[in-house]
């Protein structure tokens, strides 16, 4: 995923979940879209340096989105687009699940809920897949989610209920960021979901977790990262 006209600012604050306001080189505040509805508060800190990509789109309000946020020496990207991109790109390439799918759809519905992938495994098998970034470091360990997630619950149990009916169901974390150890359920923010995402699981649900390269004018999906459920 590669990002146009990239520049520094600095963050001073956030107006609400789309907008936020930066100072730019030249010592101009200017607004811009944040493209993530989640927390952010680890990151979104006043003075923090971030990074902005300029779109040319006429249509748009603002101009800039705030996609990257330098957390120390870290770069954590936090365009919540980026995750659904990455994984896609990689299964088409067979780097995510070591083979090339026969098909493979974007945002196809199940039950009651839109999950991000569906695809066809060599051999026949029909597979679901949810996506989910994280942006959430705490001691070495990336955590997901930083709010609690009802929609998050729910695409679990679709995909476990998808198991049961003969699917093969995987839910893939793209942390979004380099230098974490492991990545794990954030119990303490919303343990519904660390619970069902064990019951999923052990169900037979595949749950997956990837780091990113993440440089100021582009992201990559890097390398698998160890997953553990037990609080």
């Amino acid at each position: 995923m590669r990002y146009e006209q990239v520049r520094q600012a600095k963050f001073l604050r956030r107006l609400n979940r789309f907008v936020a306001e930066v100072r730019l080189a030249d010592g101009r505040r200017q607004r811009v879209h944040v493209p993530n509805t989640g927390r952010c508060r680890e990151l979104l800190v006043p003075g923090a340096q971030v990074v902005l990509s300029h779109s040319e789109n006429p249509k748009r309000k603002l101009p800039d989105s705030l996609v990257s946020v330098y957390r120390g020496q870290r770069l954590v990207n936090i365009d919540s687009q980026n995750p659904n991109r990455l994984a896609a790109e990689a299964l088409a390439e067979g780097r995510l699940l070591g083979f090339v799918p026969s098909f493979l759809r974007r945002e196809y519905s199940y039950g009651n809920s839109r999950l991000d992938l569906m695809f066809t495994a060599p051999d026949g098998a029909h597979c679901l897949m949810e996506v989910k970034g994280c942006t959430l470091e705490v001691e070495g360990r990336a955590l997901f989610p930083d709010a609690p997630t009802l929609r998050g619950v729910k695409h679990l149990r679709e995909l476990t209920a998808a198991l049961a009916a003969g699917w093969r169901s995987y839910v893939v974390f793209v942390i979004q960021m380099k230098g974490v150890t492991e990545f794990c359920p954030n119990w303490e923010t919303h343990r519904a979901f660390g619970e069902t995402l064990a019951a999923a699981a052990a169900a037979g649900v595949r749950v997956l977790a990837f780091d990113s390269w993440v440089m100021p004018d582009r992201v990559v999906l890097a390398d698998p990262v160890s997953v553990r459920l037990d609080p």
